[in-house]
């Protein structure tokens, strides 16, 4: 391909196929990046250091914006989507970002997924120990502080969550 310009692009894999789709598109010859973190897992007998991704359901593929370039990706196997926008056109991630989070990454310290919440939004817990649970969101030192307000005392109640269990309500 003369003169070829590529994009990077996020994908939508399903749950728990990023490992499959990232192995797939790399047989397939699609340059692939998954991000991983290292999280300490507990089990009943014993802790574990555990890689995990860091976009759960998703990794990036550097590929020519063209048709047969996209479909290559979406024929892998696990692969769901590209990541659009409102016209259904694949949204390109510009390299400055691409560049960072592999710097980050590759640093190997303790990396966290801010979602874009802001101090004072409201919030839902989607996983851990305390999904389900809803209140207000307020930073504090290095983390999250999930606040539950019981309004008919006037008394809150807080408690630290990760980022990545939080969405916005």
């Amino acid at each position: 391909m003369e003169n070829a310009t590529f994009n990077w692009y996020a994908i939508y894999v399903k749950s728990k196929h990023e490992n499959v789709a990232y192995v797939e598109l790399r047989k397939k010859g699609v340059e692939s990046y998954l991000p991983l973190v290292k999280k300490m897992r507990r089990w009943k007998d014993r802790m574990k250091m555990v890689e995990f991704p860091l976009f759960p359901g998703y990794l990036f593929v550097r590929v020519n914006p063209t048709p047969s370039g996209f479909v290559r990706v979406l024929r892998a196997r696990g692969v769901v989507s590209l990541v659009s926008g409102e016209l259904g056109a694949p949204l390109a991630v510009p390299d400055p970002e691409m560049d960072s989070l592999k710097i980050m990454i590759e640093n190997g310290n303790d990396v966290d997924i801010y979602p874009g919440i802001k101090e004072g939004t409201r919030v839902a817990v989607t996983k851990g120990p305390l999904k389900g649970a809803s209140g207000t969101v307020i930073r504090k030192e290095d983390g999250y502080i999930l606040l539950v307000n019981i309004d008919i005392l006037g008394r809150s109640i807080g408690v630290k969550v990760y980022a990545d269990d939080l969405e916005a309500v």
